[in-house]
C-alpha cells in the first residue's frame, strides 16, 4: 500500500511539473504575441512576427482560443505595454547566463532577478558583461517529413542566409531539422520557408554560446538549479547559457 502511494506522489509531482511547464510556455508565447501585435498589427497575414509567433503556439499545442484571446487583448487599449529587456550575469563556476525578459515593470524584474541570482551563487553583471560570449541567431525547427531533399534545401537556403543545419529531436523525441541564420537574415529565410509551403515547428532566435563551458556533474547541477529558478520567475521568457 505504501508502495502504491509512493507511485501515487511520483506521478502526481510529474503531472503537475508537466502543467507548470506548459503554463509557462503560454504565458511565454501570450507575451510574444502582445508585443507583435502592437509592433506590426493584429493581422498575421501582415505581420510577420505573429506569424511567427503563432507558429510557436502551436508548436506547444497552444489552443487557438487562447492565441485569439492574447491578439485580442493587445489589441484593446488597456493592453500591457512589454518591455524586452536582456539581462547578463553570471552563474556559479563561472557559467555566463543571458536572461531574456518581457515586463511592464522593470524595477521589479531587476530585484527578482538580481535576488535569484545572489540566492543561486551568481551576480547579476552590467550590460555587455557577458553578451560578447554569444551570437544571436534566427533559428528553424522543421518536420524532416516536410522535406523532400534536405541536400537540395540546404543548397537552396544559403542564398537567404542559411549558416548551419542538421538534425535534432524535440521534447518528446521527436525528429527534427534544425537550421540556423544569423538574426538579420532571419526574415529572409522565413520568407523562403513560407514561400516553398515549409511550415516551420517553431521559428525563434537563441543566443548561440562561441565556448561552452564543461563542468562536474555536481557543480552542472548547482546550474541548473538556478537556470531552473530563473526560468519560473514571471518575467522571464529565455534563458542562455555556456553551460555544455
Amino acid at each position: 500500500m505504501r508502495a502504491m502511494g509512493r507511485i501515487f506522489e511520483v506521478r502526481k509531482h510529474a503531472m503537475f511539473a508537466r502543467w507548470n511547464r506548459m503554463a509557462k510556455q503560454f504565458t511565454r508565447i501570450a507575451k510574444d504575441i502582445a508585443i507583435a501585435v502592437r509592433a506590426g498589427g493584429p493581422d498575421p497575414g501582415a505581420n510577420p512576427v505573429l506569424r511567427r509567433a503563432l507558429q510557436n503556439a502551436r508548436a506547444v499545442n497552444m489552443p487557438k482560443d487562447k492565441t485569439d484571446a492574447a491578439i485580442r487583448r493587445a489589441s484593446g487599449k488597456e493592453a500591457a505595454n512589454y518591455l524586452e529587456i536582456l539581462y547578463e550575469g553570471y552563474g556559479p563556476h563561472g557559467v555566463a547566463l543571458l536572461v531574456e525578459t518581457a515586463t511592464d515593470n522593470p524595477t521589479r524584474t531587476v530585484g527578482s532577478l538580481r535576488n535569484i541570482f545572489m540566492k543561486g551563487g551568481g551576480n547579476l553583471g552590467n550590460t555587455g558583461s557577458v553578451s560578447f560570449q554569444f551570437r544571436k541567431m534566427g533559428v528553424f525547427r522543421l518536420d524532416p517529413a516536410m522535406v523532400k531533399s534536405q541536400d537540395d534545401l540546404e543548397l537552396d537556403l544559403i542564398d537567404y542566409g542559411l549558416e548551419e543545419m542538421g538534425e535534432s529531436t524535440g521534447e518528446k523525441g521527436e525528429p527534427q531539422l534544425v537550421i540556423r541564420c544569423a538574426f538579420n537574415d532571419f526574415g529572409k529565410l522565413q520568407e523562403a520557408l513560407e514561400t516553398r509551403a515549409i511550415a516551420p515547428l517553431s521559428a525563434e532566435h537563441e543566443y548561440i554560446c562561441a565556448v561552452p563551458v564543461e563542468l562536474p556533474e555536481t557543480q552542472a547541477a548547482e546550474v541548473l538549479a538556478l537556470i531552473d529558478k530563473l526560468e519560473q520567475d514571471e518575467d522571464v521568457q529565455k534563458v542562455f547559457h555556456t553551460l555544455a
